[in-house]
């Protein structure tokens, strides 16, 4: 499975800020983890761009780097397995 990296990398400049930059490592972290099919397998439902949006929204204050990382982190203590889809670098 394959996420829409453009819509994703908009929707997430729109709505959290942030550079373009960190953007499109966020979106394609969260491509590469759709594609994985690790999401799907412990949560039980294909990752969509509709819910990296939501649950990013539910983390505290922050640009989409910081709100993946904070999202990622609650995946990794819930199911292990997460840590390799954070974002530790993005060029601004």
């Amino acid at each position: 499975m394959s996420l829409d990296l453009e819509r994703l990398t908009d929707q997430l400049c729109h709505r959290f800020g942030g550079s373009d930059g960190e953007a499109r490592v966020v979106a394609r972290q969260a491509s590469d983890l759709a594609d994985s099919g690790h999401y799907e397998t412990t949560v039980g439902t294909p990752l969509t761009a509709e819910i990296v949006l939501e649950e990013l929204a539910d983390a505290p204050d922050g640009t989409p780097a910081d709100r993946w990382n904070w999202w990622i982190g609650a995946l990794e203590i819930a199911y292990g397995g997460y840590s390799q889809f954070g974002v530790r670098q993005y060029q601004r």
